[in-house]
C-alpha cells in the first residue's frame, strides 16, 4: 500500500513535532541522593564479590599478586590496553570498500508533466513522466584510493597506540608493584611494632604521672624532677609520631591490594629480603633500560606514529580516485527499466592543495623532528635514571646495614638497663628512654628495608623488568601468586648475585663472642 502525498505530508509533520519537542524538553537531571547511594552500594557489592576472601597471613608475594589483580588503578590501564585493541581491530575494517545500501521513498503534490518527448519535438499536449508517488533501492560498491591509503595509515598508528598502551600497562605494573613492596615493610614495621609503641606509651604516661605526683609532693628537686618530665614527654611525642605513621601503613597496603576497608591483615615477614649487593655492570644496566624501558618504548612508538601523520600529509596532495558499482531500482511504472546497474570511475584534485602543500609537508615534518627530538631527550633521562637508581640502591643497602647494627646495639643497651631499673626515678627512666630508642632502631631498620625495596623497584621499572603475565582476567589468584614468586626470584637471580653485606654478619659474630 503507497502513501498519498497527503499522508506522507502529515507524517513528516508529526515526526518534526516530536523533534522539536523532545529537544525542547531536554534538561539537566540531578541525580537524587538516593540513586547514588543504590549506585555506590551496587558498584561495592559488584567490586568485593571479584575479590578473593583474606584467610591466611599475606606474604610479599600474594599482596602484589592481589594489587595486580584487583587494583582499580591498574585495571584501568587494562582496560585501555582493550580499548587500544578494540580500536585496531575495527580500524582495519576502514580499508575495506563500501557497500552502500539506500532505499527512499518520494511524494509530490502534482503530477510531473512535460512538453517535450524524448525525440527532442515539443508536444502540445503534456505528458506525465514520473509517478507523484514511487520507492527507489540501490546498492553500491565504492572504493577511494586516497581513502584506502589513509585508512591503512591511520591502522598503523592504531596498531602503535595499541603497543604504547601495553607499555603504559607495564608501566602502571611497575609503579604499583614498587609501591606495595614499599608499603607492605612499613606495614610489617607497624605489625612488629604496635605492641611495642602502645605499652611504651602507657609506661611513659604512668612514670610522668607518677613523677607528677612527686614533684607535688615536693619528694625531689623541681628542676629534677621537670628534666624527668621533659625526656618523658620529649619520648611520648617521638612515640605517638610513630604510631601516627604505623597507623596508616596497612590502610595504605589494603588499598593498594584491593582489600576490603578495615580488614585486619597479618603479614609474613620474608626470610629471603636480606639485601645483597649489585652483580650487574652499569654498562649493562644502560643496554637494558635501552631494550626494555618503558618511557623509551613508548617514545620510539610516537615518532612511528608522528612518520605516518607525515606520509597521510603527503597521501592528502595526490589525485582522488575511486571506483563505484551498484544495482538500482525504482518501481517509478513510468519506466521502461526499473532495475539497471550502474559503473562508474572518477578522478579528484584540490587544486588548492598544490598551493598548500609545501606548508603541510613542513608541519608534519617538524611534528616529526619533535618525536625524535623528545626521544633522544628522554634517552639521557633514562641513562640518568640508570646511575641514580643504581646509587641510590647502593646508599640503601649501607643505611639498612647501618640501621640493622644500630638497632641491634640498642636492643641490648635497652635489655640491660630493664634488668638493671631500680627504684630510683633515674634507673627508670634510663630504661624507658632506652626501650623507646631502641622501638625507634627498630623502625628504622623496617624503613631502611622499605627504601631498599623502593630503590630496587625503581631500578627495575627503569630497565623494564616485570612478571611475565597475560591476561590477568584468565589468571586466578594462586597461579599469579606463583608466577611473582618465581619473578622475584629471577630478578634477584639476575640483579643480586653478590654476596650479602657484611654488617649483619659481624653483628652476629659480635652477639656469639660477647656470649661466649
Amino acid at each position: 500500500m503507497k502513501l498519498t502525498h497527503r499522508s506522507f505530508k502529515l507524517l513528516a509533520t508529526s515526526a518534526a513535532v516530536f523533534v522539536l519537542a523532545g529537544c525542547a524538553s531536554l534538561t539537566p537531571e540531578v541525580l537524587s541522593q538516593q540513586e547514588i547511594e543504590s549506585q555506590s552500594r551496587a558498584d561495592l557489592k559488584k567490586r568485593m564479590a571479584e575479590i578473593a576472601p583474606i584467610n591466611d597471613a599475606i606474604t610479599i608475594e600474594e599482596a602484589i599478586a592481589r594489587a595486580l589483580k584487583y587494583n582499580l588503578d591498574h585495571r584501568a590501564k587494562s582496560l585501555e590496553m582493550a580499548l587500544a585493541s578494540g580500536q585496531l581491530e575495527a580500524g582495519k575494517f576502514d580499508m575495506m570498500p563500501r557497500l552502500l545500501a539506500n532505499a527512499g521513498y518520494f511524494s509530490r503534490d502534482s503530477d510531473l508533466l512535460r512538453s517535450q518527448d524524448f525525440n527532442g519535438t515539443n508536444s502540445f499536449n503534456p505528458y506525465i513522466s514520473s509517478e507523484r508517488n514511487r520507492s527507489t533501492q540501490d546498492l553500491t560498491l565504492s572504493w577511494s584510493l586516497l581513502d584506502f591509503g589513509a585508512s591503512y595509515y591511520n591502522a598503523k598508528q592504531n596498531a602503535d597506540r595499541l603497543l604504547i598502551a601495553t607499555e603504559r600497562r607495564r608501566k602502571s605494573m611497575h609503579t604499583l608493584i614498587q609501591n606495595v613492596r614499599t608499603t607492605y615493610w612499613r606495614a610489617l614495621a607497624a605489625q612488629t611494632l604496635s605492641q611495642r609503641v602502645s605499652s611504651a606509651i602507657v609506661d611513659a604516661e604512668t612514670a610522668l604521672k607518677d613523677s607528677r605526683g612527686m614533684q607535688a609532693a615536693k619528694v625531689r628537686s623541681p628542676s629534677e624532677s621537670l628534666r624527668f618530665q621533659r625526656t618523658l614527654l620529649d619520648n611520648l611525642r617521638q612515640l605517638e609520631a610513630l604510631q601516627r605513621e604505623l597507623t596508616t601503613a596497612k590502610v595504605e597496603l589494603a588499598s593498594l591490594i584491593g582489600a576490603p576497608t578495615g580488614t585486619r591483615l597479618t603479614l609474613t615477614e620474608p626470610t629471603d629480603a636480606e639485601p645483597q649487593a649489585l652483580g650487574i655492570s652499569l654498562e649493562a644496566m644502560e643496554t637494558q633500560a635501552l631494550t626494555r624501558n618503558a618511557d623509551l618504548r613508548e617514545a620510539n612508538y610516537n615518532v612511528r606514529i608522528a612518520a605516518n601523520d607525515t606520509r597521510k600529509a603527503i597521501l592528502k596532495l595526490l589525485p582522488g580516485i575511486s571506483f563505484d558499482y551498484g544495482t538500482r531500482r525504482d518501481d517509478d511504472r513510468f519506466l521502461i527499466n526499473q532495475n539497471w546497474q550502474e559503473a562508474s570511475a572518477r578522478v579528484s584534485l584540490n587544486l588548492f592543495n598544490l598551493l598548500s602543500a609545501p606548508s603541510q609537508k613542513r608541519a608534519a615534518e617538524a611534528a616529526e623532528s619533535v618525536m625524535q627530538a623528545r626521544r633522544m631527550a628522554l634517552q639521557m633521562t633514562v641513562f640518568t635514571q640508570v646511575h641514580l637508581s643504581w646509587h641510590q640502591y647502593d646508599d640503601a643497602v649501607r643505611q639498612y646495614q647501618r640501621a640493622y647494627a644500630i638497632a641491634d646495639v640498642d636492643g641490648q643497651l635497652a635489655q640491660i638497663a630493664g634488668a638493671q631499673e631500680q627504684s630510683q626515678m633515674a634507673g627508670r627512666l634510663d630504661r624507658i628512654s632506652l626501650d623507646v630508642i631502641s622501638i625507634l632502631s627498630v623502625a628504622r631498620r623496617y624503613q631502611s628495608m622499605a627504601r631498599v625495596q623502593e630503590a630496587l623497584s625503581r631500578m627495575q621499572s627503569t630497565l623494564g623488568l616485570e612478571p611475565e603475565v597475560g591476561s590477568l582476567d584468565e589468571l586466578d589468584l594462586p597461579a599469579l601468586q606463583k608466577t611473582m614468586d618465581q619473578s622475584l626470584k629471577n630478578w634477584k637471580r639476575q640483579m643480586q648475585t653478590k654476596s650479602a653485606p657484611q654488617a649483619r654478619r659481624s653483628v652476629e659474630q659480635n652477639q656469639t663472642e660477647s656470649q661466649t
